[in-house]
């Protein structure tokens, strides 16, 4: 993390209006750190980015600017990343245009581990929530860190399953790090800082622009190995950020639904064009060649089942709660309950109303 003059230097050559990452770029290619373009005299750097731009680059007083964003990295677990750090996700510098500057809230440490993102419509119908919810916590606990752009409906709901797991989550986001947006979602935003990380591109007090959303998008699809649709309409902004990880050779996935639900048209759309069909978080694992991790979902290291099979007999064939799980089996709440995931999503164990559980399965 570059520290003092240096990550002022960065702030001003990133806070010029009219003077984007591919000129920025450019510039980096041509004078290596941003002291030396600042340096450069006006002739040099028109003939890297031509007089327009390099008006803008000499003429831009954003002083201020710089200054209030070095106060807000100040603050505890505020960050700003250069492209020249080795904290900079490592992943986005594949992608074809990586920001020359994060604004980072909450553990970089998450920047850097293997991610999936989880997208899909912002208005979803109650199973989509669920499935969002269950397939982030079960792909979490297995050990990856769960991407999004923490918008209304499925984003929130695959942040929240995360955020139940180990790995936890990363939000990208498409304003200003100052700005959570939605207003319904900053508490969990909040809550992502605290156990995860909220990242943006864009200055301090950003509003929430429409062009800001794809550029997040393309944030989500490049910084993650592959991409998980949970329900999305034809027009869904989610689909971009499908297309956007299948041009950077990213996996895409797709959860099939109804043929008569328009929540599903976008998934099979996805999956007409050679997206994977998902219906278990295995499906998921297996593509990418990642082991499910056992350590959370097995009740001891001479447990055979480690996706839960152990608990069914625990279970009967009654409806019963959590608690009364927990007493049968001797085992702690928060491994019954990934237990309980893992069992719903291969079809042995149904959610029932009331927080109750009734096995399906016969053996």
């Amino acid at each position: 993390m570059d520290t003092g003059e240096s990550l002022a230097a960065w702030l001003r050559l990133t806070l010029i209006p009219g003077v984007g990452g591919k000129t920025q770029r450019k510039l980096l290619n041509a004078f290596g750190l941003p002291e030396a373009i600042f340096a450069a005299d006006r002739a040099a750097i028109v003939g890297v980015v031509g007089d327009k731009a390099a008006s803008l680059l000499l003429a831009a007083d954003n002083r201020a600017g710089v200054e209030r964003a070095l106060a807000w990295s100040a603050a505890p677990d505020h960050e700003l990343l250069t492209l020249a750090d080795r904290e900079y996700p490592q992943a986005l510098l594949q992608i074809t245009d990586p920001p020359t500057l994060l604004y980072v809230r909450g553990r970089i440490d998450l920047l850097n581990q293997p991610a999936l993102a989880i997208v899909g419509s912002r208005n979803p119908t109650p199973q989509g929530v669920n499935n969002a919810e269950r397939f982030a916590a079960a792909l979490a606990e297995a050990g990856l860190t769960i991407a999004s752009g923490l918008a209304l409906g499925i984003d929130a709901a695959a942040h929240r399953g995360a955020l139940r797991a180990s790995a936890s989550t990363v939000a990208f986001i498409g304003t200003g790090i100052d700005r959570l947006y939605p207003a319904a979602n900053q508490q969990l935003a909040l809550d992502i800082a605290a156990r995860g990380t909220v990242v943006s591109e864009f200055p301090l007090g950003a509003p929430p622009a429409a062009a800001n959303f794809p550029r997040r998008n393309r944030l989500i699809a490049g910084f993650s190995r592959g991409t998980l649709v949970i329900e999305a309409t034809v027009d869904s902004g989610s689909l971009i950020t499908a297309r956007l990880a299948a041009e950077q050779g990213r996996e895409v996935f797709a959860i099939p639904g109804s043929i008569h639900s328009p929540h599903s048209r976008g998934c099979h759309k996805l999956i007409r064009e050679g997206a994977k069909l998902v219906e278990t978080v295995q499906d998921v694992l297996d593509e990418l060649t990642w082991p499910l991790l056992t350590a959370t979902t097995s009740a001891s290291p001479d447990d055979p089942a480690p996706q839960g099979s152990g608990l069914l007999p625990s279970m009967g064939f009654d409806p019963c709660s959590l608690d009364e799980l927990v007493e049968r089996s001797g085992l702690t709440a928060d491994v019954v309950s990934v237990m309980l995931l893992h069992l719903e999503l291969d079809g042995q164990v149904a959610t029932l109303p009331g927080g109750r559980y009734q096995r399906i399965c016969q053996a």
